[in-house]
């Protein structure tokens, strides 16, 4: 929009979340500012105008955003509530409606799952509780959970830890404690793990949690090891439990969406 006078006025309106408005104004007055009036009136009308059509989609809430068949309201699966920032796809929107890293699955109603985190059933993290204040989320690695199945006598080592299948936004809660598993060439000073199936599989617990995922010097010759997080420390001899419990998960809110336009006259 171009208006018949020598100064410039750039309204800057910035709309954050959907419901925060704010305008900044730059005002370079001139000695003719003061002989213009019309113009200037002229021009705040348009700016008003453009305000108020552009406003009401601008403004619309998330649901409306997202699109057809996108619902805004809580869902649940099982016994718990899945809610904004995570979601839980629907046939009947045929699209996303929320950050991918995310979406949650229902496991025959029942069992939710983070599907960034690769769930199959037996692989990737089932969710047991959110915490939406505290931003935690309780899971299970599913897989490290049937590798190490001891009481049907099998331990099908994995080659991988935890933490290498988490999304971008979530990170291992520094509350959780570590158990390390070795599967060695020989015996070694540690509690063995008792699999019919494999020999020379240990287990250490009470493991710190180290930001830097630096566990070196745990390192023991001969072995290959992978470490899993977990709420608590036991007896070595409870290592099952420990997994079947689960650990805590934080998260980062996905960023809100940010809508910027300008006018220059």
């Amino acid at each position: 929009v171009i208006c018949s006078y020598h100064h410039r006025i750039r309204p800057h309106i910035s709309f954050f979340n959907h419901d925060i408005l704010s305008y900044t104004f730059l005002h370079h007055p001139t000695a003719k500012s003061s002989s213009i009036p019309m113009a200037t009136a002229s021009c705040w009308f348009l700016v008003f105008v453009w305000v108020v059509w552009w406003l009401p989609p601008a403004l619309a809430g998330p649901e409306e955003q997202q699109g057809e068949g996108c619902s805004s309201l809580a869902k649940t699966c099982g016994n718990l509530t899945i809610s904004r920032p995570f979601w839980i796809a629907s046939r009947e929107a045929g699209r996303s409606c929320g950050p991918l890293d995310f979406q949650v699955g229902c496991s025959n109603n029942n069992i939710s799952f983070l599907r960034s985190s690769g769930f199959t059933g037996s692989t990737g993290f089932a969710i047991m509780n959110i915490s939406y204040d505290d931003r935690n989320l309780r899971v299970v690695d599913v897989h490290k959970e049937e590798a190490f199945n001891v009481t049907n006598g099998t331990c099908n080592f994995p080659s991988w830890n935890t933490s290498s299948k988490l999304a971008v936004p979530f990170k291992v809660n520094p509350a959780n404690l570590n158990i390390i598993l070795y599967k060695c060439t020989k015996r070694v000073a540690l509690v063995e793990v008792r699999c019919a199936n494999a020999s020379n599989v240990f287990v250490r617990t009470g493991v710190r949690f180290d930001e830097t995922g630096n566990y070196g010097g745990y390192a023991l010759e001969g072995c290959d090891a992978i470490v899993v997080p977990v709420m608590g420390s036991a007896n070595a001899s409870n290592f099952e439990q420990l997994i079947s419990d689960g650990f805590l998960l934080t998260w980062d809110p996905p960023p809100a969406r940010k809508f910027t336009c300008r006018i220059i006259f």
